[in-house]
């Protein structure tokens, strides 16, 4: 007895994985969804950050010195690689309409007694101002135009100590007290693509199959694809194989998707591989399997399949707020940053970078680890309970 119930289990499975197969395959909007987005919106937001940061960015500088001091200032500015002096205004209300009219996003103020104050050895203020309404922008001119104001206070100190009958050597140490010498680690450029693009490629998964299970979900009960599967002899599906026999036909897809995405991709925008493959692949199987469990889940609460596109692409924006990637979570606050782990991008995020971007191995990510494999089981059964009350619907008897 126990041996036939296991071969109607069996057949069952079988039939739902089959039957699922044919419904992504022969759906064009499930395609779209679960094959070619992840792989438009990778490529596109990786094109649309492949500078990785912003390069001659235009400013204006307003010279009422007019001096040799103050046009070596200019030059100084110019030849940094991330400001590109473009205009000299004549004064600060030209300057201002330059810069309302987007032309430049920031103004240098060099006041007429500029060159004077540097002789007298009396403090020259130079006034600066920065667009911060587009905060990488702000921050690529105020730290290049900081550093060529840094550069030249010391050019001046240096030579001060140097008439003061000071040799170079003590003077240089003067100016110079503290050397350091600065690494950005995991990020040598500072680009905005190799911060960013991890942590979307995580959410880009999730929220795939949030939707495209959930259109699958809504086709079953639409067309009542449940009562057309019972076997002959029973009274309907049994629960644990449409859910395992769903799990199947998606991971399977998602590990070709993934291969690409972590291999060719990867490679090809140059982001940092620096995570043992067999540690990236051990995360990478239980954050998969919640969203897969999740989005079962939310499927049963779809009656149609254009439901989940009205109520789940809403979500990318938030969940990505949420789990601390584009928002430290140390800046917001800690009760919404513990809601946001019921998504499983969440913790992917937090492991996935710190193992593919940081070199980091499977132990050093175990909190995030243990919390995937309780998302998978939670949804798991959330999931079976979903699929068991649909079954149990009269629309799918």
């Amino acid at each position: 007895m126990a041996g036939n119930r296991l071969k109607i289990k069996w057949r069952e499975y079988v039939s739902v994985l089959r039957t699922e197969y044919g419904h992504i395959f022969k759906d064009s909007g499930v395609i779209l969804i679960l094959i070619f987005a992840i792989l438009i919106y990778a490529t596109v937001y990786s094109l649309a950050y492949r500078n990785e940061v912003l390069r001659d960015i235009p400013v204006g500088v307003v010279d009422q010195s007019m001096t040799p001091a103050s046009r070596q200032l200019i030059r100084t500015f110019d030849a940094t690689p991330n400001v590109d002096v473009t205009y000299t205004p004549e004064s600060m209300e030209e300057a201002e309409q330059l810069f309302y009219e987007r032309k430049i996003y920031g103004v240098v103020y060099i006041p007429e007694e500029y060159e004077r104050n540097l002789l007298r050895g009396i403090p020259a203020i130079v006034g600066v101002y920065v667009d911060a309404s587009y905060f990488l922008m702000y921050r690529q001119v105020f730290s290049d135009v900081v550093s060529g104001l840094t550069g030249t206070g010391a050019e001046v100190g240096f030579s001060r100590l140097l008439a003061n009958g000071i040799n170079a050597p003590q003077a240089e140490a003067l100016v110079d007290p503290v050397e350091f010498e600065l690494k950005n680690l995991y990020n040598p450029y500072l680009g905005y693509g190799t911060f960013l693009m991890p942590a979307i490629i995580i959410v880009i998964i999730q929220q795939t199959l949030l939707i495209g299970i959930g259109m699958i979900g809504g086709t079953w009960r639409e067309f009542g694809v449940y009562k057309k599967l019972i076997i002959p002899g029973e009274k309907r599906l049994s629960t644990l194989p449409i859910v395992l026999a769903k799990a199947t036909a998606y991971m399977s897809i998602y590990a070709v998707t993934m291969v690409y995405i972590l291999t060719l991709h990867y490679k090809m925008f140059h982001f940092p591989m620096n995570g043992a493959f067999g540690d990236i692949v051990s995360f990478l199987v239980p954050y998969v399997l919640a969203c897969i469990f999740m989005g079962i889940a939310i499927s049963t609460l779809f009656r149609y399949r254009e439901n989940s596109i009205l109520y789940m692409l809403w979500t990318s924006i938030p969940i990505l707020l949420l789990s601390g990637a584009s928002v430290p979570k140390e800046a917001m606050p800690h009760w919404l940053y513990t809601l946001g782990k019921i998504f499983p991008s969440s913790s992917g995020i937090n492991g996935f970078v710190r193992i593919q971007t940081m070199g980091a191995d499977l132990a050093d990510v175990r909190p995030e680890v243990t919390t995937l494999w309780i998302l998978c089981f939670v949804y798991l059964i959330v999931s079976c309970i979903g699929i068991r009350i649909v079954l149990n619907r009269s629309d799918v008897r």
